[in-house]
């Protein structure tokens, strides 16, 4: 599908998800042009405010990128969660285990640590797509857990910091923590690194050999193997940049933010991740003003509730309903407006509906 009709739909199915939640926070008894006002007013004009949407875009924007290389190569990786939580522990581990390095040294050790952490969780689910046809949705689901429970048990036992009165590790250097971009705020280099990320992943696709038989193998697998493109070889390529990418972003949560690992430290940025990749349509360059948007989202919903009185929940349904249009924007053939709309509410709203009386038929 070309880029252009993509991103047309997108901005369709956006515009739609933001008009049904209008309709939700105008059923709950307020104004909805001055819901999405506050919102957006707080989350990006606002100084406070747009830092803790800088905050937020950082992991998220790392998650959606480790969601886009994958989906690229016609893999699904929904283990952004997982992989986060494993990077974040083996970035912590490096960082406290060698506490003494200067930071032109160490914060990219802590980063490379991370990225291995979160490209062998991402391992596991590759091989087994690649080698056994195993089904990586299920398989990378079920690992996240894994890797919650796997740090849950990390600083409840051996990183437990001394004299803590609940589970989280030791505080890591002070020379390792990433420096401020906005004074007298909690705003963070990590979305200056994501930002850079993205730019590189975006000429690695579309200039360089490797990147296009990703690609390929993603838009036509039988295209691909007629050109001689080794297909399991792609499939975990994608999936161990997916995961370093995710396992980065849980450095980003731990070096940025937090300065230590807690138990449950990530904020299921691994699973925003999916939405920002959406939003992009699957295009890295994209997803940094996805990511910013979705943190915006994120960031201003409880300015939102205090300000107007809307709960922030209905920011959590807007979310869903973007997943859900932008799905079947993409997955649309070649149509009007007209009718890309007509697919949306027919196949966002009403899918399920359809599909069970199929079944009943």
């Amino acid at each position: 599908m070309n880029s252009l009709v993509m991103q047309r739909r997108v901005a369709v199915a956006l515009l739609l998800a933001l008009t049904v939640g209008g309709f939700l926070i105008l059923f709950d008894g307020h104004n909805p042009f001055a819901a999405y006002k506050v919102l957006f007013f707080e989350s990006f004009l606002n100084y406070w405010g747009f830092s803790n949407t800088l905050v937020k875009a950082s992991p998220m924007l790392l998650a959606g990128l480790a969601v886009i290389i994958p989906m690229r190569a016609g893999v699904f990786n929904i283990g952004g969660e997982g992989q986060i939580y494993i990077g974040g522990l083996f970035g912590t581990v490096f960082a406290l285990a060698a506490p003494d390095l200067p930071a032109v040294l160490g914060v990219p050790l802590i980063f490379l640590a991370a990225a291995i952490g979160g490209a062998l969780w991402a391992a596991i689910p590759a091989y087994l797509k690649a080698y056994r046809g195993t089904n990586e949705v299920i398989v990378t689901l079920l690992m996240n857990f894994v890797a919650i429970h796997i740090v849950s048990y990390a600083v409840a036992g051996p990183l437990l910091a001394e004299g803590a009165p609940y589970p989280y590790s030791k505080e890591v250097a002070e020379a390792y923590r990433l420096p401020i971009v906005m004074p007298r705020s909690d705003a963070h280099a990590g979305f200056v690194f994501g930002l850079s990320l993205a730019l590189i992943l975006y000429f690695w696709l579309r200039f360089t050999p490797s990147g296009f038989q990703l690609d390929l193998v993603g838009r036509n697998a039988r295209a691909a193997a007629y050109a001689g493109v080794d297909q399991k070889k792609t499939i975990i390529r994608a999936m161990l940049i997916g995961g370093s990418l995710a396992g980065m972003a849980g450095a980003i949560e731990v070096i940025g933010l937090k300065y230590r690992l807690f138990h449950l430290f990530s904020d299921g940025y691994g699973y925003d991740g999916i939405v920002v990749a959406f939003l992009a349509a699957l295009n890295p360059i994209v997803a940094p003003l996805t990511a910013l948007f979705l943190a915006g989202l994120s960031a201003g919903a409880g300015t939102m509730q205090r300000a107007i009185g809307v709960d922030s929940s209905v920011i959590e349904v807007v979310e869903g309903l973007v997943v859900v249009f932008v799905a079947a924007a993409l997955v649309a053939p070649r149509s009007s407006s007209k009718s890309i709309l007509k697919n949306l509410l027919i196949g966002g709203l009403f899918g399920r509906q359809k599909h069970s009386k199929k079944k009943e038929a």
